[in-house]
């Protein structure tokens, strides 16, 4: 365990540095969350190769944050690096800071190797139970998992094409899984969090993996998510995304809401 912590904490450090390098060099700061997504798939299976008491549930584990990674980073990788499209958190951070963007950006970066390693530990606690296979709490895990992918895919690809038909441009989109949760994705992506839960359920320290929803909630409710996504929209869709606020979840799913005169 010293060993692999060792190991990651050192290759975190290379490869977020290599990131930024890349990201200065193509002037897209999104590439950092490049770092979170695929590190955290990347760590998981190092992890679970090292690990000499693996299971089949290590596997279901490390197969479901593989496929979360994949499909996570790819979209990222598609729709923010490789088409230039900046993130609005990152022009606006860019603009806040100044001069000093360069060196807080590189600091971002490296954050992002201590995030991992964070969320890496309710991952690691659910790999890690050895509670006898085929329990109803592994099923359940593995229909929470499945049910966060396929939706926070579907959310993602509904805005995507949304944006891309040039009749949308200043509209909201408020269509499928949009109409009711402003933000489906992030939902889903919290939902995802609680598949470790249900894997680790049953060890000692299973309450540990509790770490995984209630940190992920918290981040996109107050922190990186909601607040910066909403404070963009307001200012490139003005009442329309008023109107839209009125109505809609901030962040659960529910039924649409009356329009407030």
């Amino acid at each position: 365990m010293e060993t692999f912590w060792i190991s990651f904490w050192l290759c975190g450090f290379i490869l977020a540095s290599c990131a930024y390098l890349i990201a200065r060099r193509i002037r897209v700061m999104a590439v950092v969350d490049l770092i979170w997504t695929g590190g955290l798939g990347l760590a998981t299976l190092a992890y679970a190769l090292s690990f000499d008491q693996a299971n089949d549930r290590t596997w279901y584990v490390v197969i479901i944050l593989s496929l979360w990674s994949f499909r996570l980073t790819y979209h990222l990788l598609r729709d923010r690096v490789l088409s230039r499209h900046e993130d609005p958190r990152y022009t606006n951070l860019a603009k806040h800071w100044g001069t000093r963007a360069p060196r807080n950006f590189y600091l971002l970066f490296l954050a992002q190797v201590v995030f991992v390693g964070l969320f890496l530990v309710p991952v690691i606690v659910a790999a890690e139970n050895a509670a006898p296979g085929g329990r109803f709490a592994d099923v359940f895990a593995l229909l929470i998992a499945l049910t966060a992918l396929v939706g926070e895919g579907i959310a993602d690809k509904q805005l995507a094409d949304f944006r891309a038909d040039s009749a949308n441009s200043g509209k909201v989109c408020c269509s499928g899984l949009w109409r009711y949760s402003r933000h489906p994705n992030y939902f889903f992506e919290w939902l995802h969090w609680w598949a470790y839960v249900g894997f680790a359920w049953g060890a000692a320290n299973w309450w540990i993996s509790l770490f995984g929803p209630a940190a992920m909630y918290l981040f996109l409710r107050y922190v990186t998510g909601i607040p910066h996504a909403e404070r963009s929209s307001l200012k490139r869709r003005g009442q329309a995304y008023l109107d839209y606020q009125q109505t809609t979840s901030p962040f659960f799913p529910w039924i649409p809401r009356q329009h407030r005169f």
